[in-house]
């Protein structure tokens, strides 16, 4: 029997929702870190090997996430709105989408991950990821969301810095690149792992949205 369909037996139904979140959590937080890994690593073997790990990360995330819109189909409690766990489902979900594709982008496209913008946007993605990891962990904590607030705050900040980091990036990357299918290539990379960021502050949106309803 999964470990999920366990869980599902043993927990009361409204915690069941805290479990499978604090486990996408856990793998949002692993895959922002397997990205960053993913740009500092010079061995082209191992970033193959490091792209699988993200790879099935992202799969075991999907999992997490139809067992979370499962479970809301099942049961009428829930421990916030149903909207709210749909909408902060989705958002996860999408964070990890797009890391996965910030690897895939650069793997598929041969793209040399070495360069400054690229190790920045990832260094930026994995705080970020962190930080959600940290805010839907401390969930079952609503009535004192300080800490959650905290990385909330983080989160804008770091979705703002990236913002500066691409817009250099590409400004940059117009000034040296003579090759065009090339500047296409990265360009599209670095518009992804943009996204990623803009991904993880969606979710502390709905986060936010959740502690004005509840704390």
């Amino acid at each position: 029997m999964a470990l999920n369909n366990i869980l599902s037996i043993f927990l009361p139904k409204d915690k069941v929702f805290y479990s499978l979140f604090e486990q996408t959590a856990q793998n949002v937080t692993e895959m922002g870190k397997l990205l960053h890994q993913f740009v500092f690593e010079a061995d082209p073997n191992i970033r193959l090997a490091i792209s699988k790990q993200i790879e099935d990360y992202e799969h075991k995330n999907d999992e997490l996430t139809h067992n979370i819109f499962t479970e809301l189909g099942k049961n009428f409690i829930t421990p916030f709105d149903r909207e709210d766990i749909h909408y902060l489902a989705t958002a996860m979900d999408d964070v990890a989408d797009y890391i996965h594709a910030s690897c895939k982008k650069m793997q598929f496209h041969g793209v040399n991950p070495h360069e400054q913008g690229i190790q920045s946007l990832a260094e930026i993605i994995m705080q970020s990821a962190a930080e959600v990891g940290k805010a839907v962990m401390q969930l079952r904590e609503l009535k004192r969301p300080e800490k959650i607030m905290e990385s909330l705050v983080k989160i804008n900040s770091f979705e703002n810095h990236a913002d500066n980091v691409f817009d250099m990036s590409i400004k940059n990357l117009f000034e040296v690149e003579n090759d065009f299918k090339e500047l296409i290539r990265k360009r599209e990379v670095y518009t992804v792992m943009e996204v990623a960021t803009d991904k993880c502050e969606d979710v502390g949106n709905v986060i936010e949205t959740i502690i004005v309803k509840y704390a």
